[in-house]
């Protein structure tokens, strides 16, 4: 790549700049994966100015061939500003959004220190080539350069900055902007296949977060956040600052006997208490996993509402039958009353209905106030959607909804989250939107009650907590404000920090909306710049008035059960022995002593190669007294005095040898202790065993006993002596043992020592025996033959070697025995691996479990497999590997032999998994890497809906085999019907696809496919005649500016020469098959028709003539056309059922599909309707 230096943003540019709105503003985004290399020419240019303590950056990144970028991620070079250093990534194709994804990262975070964290505030942009006024810039604070070309910012607020931490590497923009605006190339930002990337970057240094006490400057800890916990955490700090609700969670029947871990009740028991009484943050991990919960749902963020009510359901079970029951309906339950009341005949239909929180609009709302008046409105249910009243047959009604009673402490959840049926995705709504300190909901006469309603009850309400969300719909970080004792005094809860904050910061600045910035040079651009908001209130409590002494009570210990008090306090002292512990531990020493009854246990069973495990060995805490040099020979004689009396074994009769780690990696026994070693002080032994193998003495104790067992003398050692270890295999039963030690001379000969192994073994004196020296066993196994006459010093044998000794195998069985020798066997138990075999349809449960080696052959595993399920192709048979991060299938599988051997099968980023899937194919593996799998949607030509066919063919065949295939599973207008494929993105059509081209590279999983036959007008094209893309639109306006959203399905229409609009209007009419009255309606009302060429809109009328406005252009050209004819409509459905929809797209369930013109969209509901009769009474249309 070559570099290029652009021209800095001009300050027109800033004017209109686009920044964070409710679907842009997304983070952070942790990645799991490392960063990807960089070439060395894909470099930055940096033009650096410093503005006293504000530093400020503009970095530019130039990057070529951009399309043909085949990675999913990239990084660019690093960049410093001031002393950080920061790099930009993008995702050249989403992360996992039809949207360029862009993040400013801490580059260095890898080597910072622990607790580290920065401030910043940010600007990204991709530059427009054509016009530098369209330059698409995002920002999280506004900086401009002013008259003299230095970069400043525009405010001053920690609001407009981002705090990047350990958990919070990267911050920026999902989504960015439209992959459909950035690929094309009439768009100017991608010129000659190059992209520009600018980055605007300011910092300040801020104060340590991580030295903050919170219980010292607040009174009160936060909590740990988990990865993705905040949301939680925030919830949780609510729910605990509401004493009456702690003091009945305290009062929950829990027993000593109870696991945290496994019993909701006891761990909310236990997570309280330390809130009320630890010092430091307390962790959330015993409730987390009493839900269920796993690692990696510790990282996913769940919803806050969902959370909430399943809480509070487990709670009110495990509250039944006892002293607190009833009492989350006591404090958080109201009532409602859901009414149709006839206006011409005297029939009234009503149903009461409870609820724990109540669900408020924001979108279109300016207040709580206009929310609840929106709640109560009445519906008219007339004309086509009349009421069906029984008796009375079809009448005139009104629809509404008033409260019974509202509970004690009344749970707000703002919809700051809906469903955008243009865009047809999830959007944020970062509108203002204001709520009281009071609330007032007896205001206007008990405009909200129902005639039912007790009026004796005050309804007046105060303010007790405001939870933020800060971000996008993609992600984000939440936190709380929260004033305990409903006084002047706010807190902010923000996982582990807690800080004092004032009301404006609890109220104003969580109400939303948009921020005017000052002007820095009055009279240079005189446009106020306006910045999206992206920190605001979604859920609000209310605590009531009257009944506010009795929620704000006192809890003390006298509320908490003994035995919950004595688990907690021993707890908190254990953890306190271990702060203790780790504080005096540099006055310590770790000694590790192994005897032979270690080696006898473990050999065989735990350990196959070297001795023992020192982790599983008896260990002792030995201070160093490294001061006393006079008393180091009575601390050695007070250590193995305490050896001794641990191991009952008199002092004189001990002897140590220090362990060494040999260059092989193996662990041996190297040489004893001598008296001079055992005059020096404990500590001088960690310093000399440090050397070679870290902090702690790790001894081996040798002890000889007699016939009677006890301990006898040790022989004196010299230096022609040599300490081994021996080991027997059984080859019969495969079984490996310890069978003891034994002192030789180095000029002896194994064959000298025959008969004391057979003793050791249990064997006749002569019984012949093999030896084997186990050398090593990293990174392979070796284990070689012994010769029996050559002294054990040309043998190079030395102390802490290990011989292993089998019986000589006979011919007779021989053959019949899997691992005959040592060397086999080890090698066996080196590469054996247990295997979880699982299907692809059950991704957590065990299927069977199968013995392998990890030498296996791709066929060996494969076959393997395929017997243990009857399969008699092993070919068919197809393996995916375990990702061990997010415990699930990785998302692509094993190819036919590609990978050698079952260890690279189970590697995942440097770990072992034991896991695999498995999915048994109706053709060989082989045969289906050959096939191409595309999922195409057909489209009928006087059919609405789209038929979804999976068509299998070789990746050698050509779109026209497509067609032919299609043609064969999907009913057509006609027998002869031609068809074409068509490749569609973002609502527009991309390509048509020639009949002769390869589908090996077509790609089905960022594009859609869809199949249409050709109509016959368009099989005859006149010389004058023109064919079209026409899409449907809709216009918003987004910081000053008018954006073009696409929607629906896009399609082609032939245009004649001399053609008016309203003679193409009654084509596209036939085309979209609208019935004429409602065609004319909708023409009428909200239907507008304009040529589109760059995204701007050029309105036509009924008289323009069609055909003179469009150049003439070639089908096969890929990528959107110049110019097409938009339909601008929105779509149109019945108030009531736009209010639920938008009230039931809050919670993720089962989807259902409602059709409304051309248009389909999506909406996820809780449960699916049961009948068509259900589902049209829940959108309000009547179903006579």
């Amino acid at each position: 790549m070559t570099m290029m230096t652009p021209q800095p943003l001009d300050d027109d540019g800033d004017e209109e700049m686009l920044v964070p709105n409710s679907d842009s503003v997304e983070g952070p985004q942790p990645l799991v994966e490392g960063p990807l290399p960089m070439e060395e020419e894909n470099a930055g240019i940096l033009e650096n100015q410093v503005l006293g303590e504000l530093q400020a950056s503009r970095f530019s990144w130039t990057i070529e061939n951009f399309s043909r970028l085949n990675v999913k991620k990239l990084y660019s070079d690093v960049f410093a500003v001031g002393s950080y250093k920061w790099r930009v990534l993008i995702f050249p194709k989403g992360n996992n959004v039809n949207a360029l994804s862009m993040y400013l990262d801490a580059a260095d975070c890898a080597t910072l220190p622990y607790g580290w964290n920065r401030n910043a505030q940010f600007r990204l942009a991709i530059v427009n080539q054509m016009d530098n006024k369209l330059t698409m810039k995002k920002a999280l604070a506004y900086l401009h350069y002013d008259s003299c070309r230095k970069l400043s910012l525009a405010v001053d607020s920690a609001d407009s900055q981002h705090q990047f931490n350990q958990r919070e590497v990267d911050w920026g923009f999902t989504s960015f902007m439209p992959l459909s605006e950035l690929y094309d190339t009439n768009k100017g930002y991608l010129m000659n296949d190059t992209c520009i990337v600018e980055a605007d970057v300011a910092v300040r240094e801020v104060n340590d977060y991580w030295i903050y006490d919170s219980k010292k400057e607040t009174g009160f800890v936060g909590l740990k956040n988990q990865g993705a916990t905040c949301y939680m955490n925030s919830l949780l700090q609510t729910l605990y600052h509401i004493p009456y609700f702690r003091k009945a969670v305290y009062h929950m029947p829990t027993t000593e006997n109870d696991n945290p871990t496994g019993s909701i009740p006891l761990a909310l028991q236990s997570l309280f208490y330390k809130l009320q009484y630890h010092d430091t943050s307390v962790a959330t991990k015993e409730l987390t996993k009493s839900f269920g919960w796993d690692t990696y749902d510790s990282f996913m963020q769940h919803d806050v509402q969902e959370l909430n009510r399943v809480l509070s359901e487990k709670l009110e079970d495990k509250m039944k039958g006892t002293v607190v029951e009833g009492t989350i309906q006591k404090l958080f339950e109201g009532n409602h009353m859901n009414y149709i009341e006839c206006i011409n005949v005297d029939f009234k239909s009503t149903r009461k209905e409870s609820f724990y929180d109540l669900q408020l609009d924001v979108k279109g709302c300016k207040d709580v106030y206009a929310s609840f008046d929106k709640y109560v409105e009445v519906e008219r249910l007339e004309g086509d959607n009349k009421y069906h009243a029984e008796g009375h047959g079809m009448q005139d009604a009104k629809k509404g909804v008033l409260f019974i009673d509202f509970p004690p402490v009344l749970q707000l959840q703002l919809k700051r989250f809906e469903y955008d049926f243009m865009r047809d995705t999830m959007v944020k709504i970062n509108d203002r939107y204001e709520f009281p300190l009071e609330l007032d909901l007896d205001r206007d006469n008990g405009k909200y009650l129902s005639p039912d309603a007790d009026r004796s009850i005050r309804n007046l309400y105060i303010l007790h907590s405001v939870l933020v969300h800060s971000g996008g719909v993609q992600g984000g970080h939440y936190y709380a404000f929260i004033r305990p004792k409903l006084s002047d005094l706010w807190y902010k809860f923000d996982d582990e920090r807690v800080t004092k904050e004032d009301v404006e910061r609890a109220l104003e600045e969580q109400y939303g909306g948009e921020e005017e910035f000052p002007q820095t040079n009055p009279g240079y651009n005189n446009t106020p710049f306006k910045f999206t908001k992206c920190s605001n209130a979604y859920m609000l409590v209310y605590i009531r008035v009257s009944d506010k002494d009795k929620i704000i009570c006192d809890v003390d210990e006298k509320d908490i059960a003994e035995h919950l008090q004595i688990r907690l306090k021993k707890e908190q002292e254990e953890k306190e022995d271990k702060r203790r512990y780790k504080a005096q531990a540099h006055l310590y020493t770790i000694i590790k002593v192994a005897r032979d009854e270690d080696l006898k246990e473990q050999i065989g069973k735990d350990a196959y190669f070297d001795l023992v495990d020192h982790d599983k060995v008896r260990n002792f805490r030995i201070q160093k007294q490294m001061r006393f040099n006079i008393f180091k020979w009575i601390l050695w004689l007070l250590m193995k005095e305490e050896v001794a009396k641990e191991f009952g074994i008199p002092v004189q009769f001990q002897r140590f040898w220090m362990w060494a780690k040999r260059q092989n990696h193996t662990y041996r026994p190297n040489r004893p202790l001598t008296p001079q070693d055992e005059a020096q002080a404990v500590g001088s032994f960690r310093e000399i065993s440090s050397k070679v193998h870290g902090a702690e003495l790790k001894l081996f104790l040798e002890v000889e006993f007699g016939l009677d067992l006890q301990s006898i003398p040790l022989p004196e050692i010299t230096k022609d002596d040599i300490l081994l270890f021996f080991k027997l295999y059984d080859p019969e039963k495969e079984e490996l043992r310890y069978a003891g030690r034994l002192l030789v001379k180095g000029t002896a000969k194994p064959i000298e020592i025959l008969s004391k192994l057979n003793e050791m073994a249990g064997f006749a004196p002569d019984e012949e025996i093999e030896l084997f020296e186990e050398i090593k066993f990293e990174p392979s196994v070796m284990c070689e033959c012994l010769h029996k006459r050559a002294s054990f010093l040309s043998s190079q044998i030395e102390n802490g070697d290990i011989i292993c000794f089998q019986k000589r195998p006979s011919d007779k069985w021989k053959d019949k025995i899997r691992f005959p020798d040592v060397p086999s066997y080890l090698e066996y138990v080196k590469n054996r691996q247990v295997v979880h075999v699982r299907t692809l349809e059950r991704p957590r449960e065990d299927a069977f479990s199968l013995e392998l080696a990890k030498n296996h052959t791709y066929d060996d595993v494969v076959e393997k497999i395929a017997q243990q399920l009857g399969v008699e192709d092993p070919s068919k048979i197809r393996l995916t590997p375990h990702n061990c991060y997010s415990q699930q299938p990785k998302p692509n599988p094993i190819k036919y032999r590609s990978v050698d051997h079952l260890q690279d099968m189970l590697m995942h980023h440097n770990q072992i998994s034991d896991i695999l899937y498995y999915e048994v194919l109706d053709i060989p593996l082989p045969e289906l890497q050959c096939i191409k799998n595309l999922k195409v949607a057909f489209h009928h030509a006087t059919k609405d809906e789209a038929a979804v066919v999976n068509i299998r063919l070789p990746k050698q065949s050509t779109v026209g085999d497509v067609l032919n295939e299609i043609k064969k599973k999907v009913e057509l207008s006609q027998p002869n019907a031609e068809l074409r494929l068509l490749e569609v993105f973002c609502h527009k059509i991309y390509k048509i696809f020639p009949i002769l081209e390869k589908i090996e590279n077509i790609n089905d999983q960022y594009w859609t496919l869809r199949a249409e036959e050709i109509p016959e007008e368009e099989k005859n094209l006149g010389p004058n005649d023109h064919l079209i893309h026409v899409y449907h639109f809709t216009k918003e306006v987004s910081q000053n500016q008018v954006q073009v959203q696409n929607f629906g399905d896009p399609f082609l229409l032939v245009i004649h020469e001399g053609e008016t609009l309203a003679d193409v209007k009654l084509r596209i009419q036939k085309k979209l098959q609208v019935q004429d009255e409602e065609f004319s309606k909708a023409c009428k009302l909200n239907w507008n028709f304009a040529l589109l060429s760059l995204g701007c809109p050029e309105y036509l009328e009924d008289s323009n003539v069609v055909s003179s406005r469009f150049q003439v252009q070639r089908i096969e050209v890929y990528g959107v056309w110049k110019q097409y004819l938009g339909l601008e409509h929105s779509v149109t459905t019945p108030k009531r059922a736009y209010t639920i929809v938008n009230q039931v797209s809050q919670q993720l369930g089962v989807i259902f599909w409602i059709q409304a013109v051309d248009i389909a969209f999506c909406v996820p509901v809780t449960r699916f309707p049961s009948s068509r009769r259900e589902l049209l009474h829940c959108v309000s249309i009547q179903y006579p």
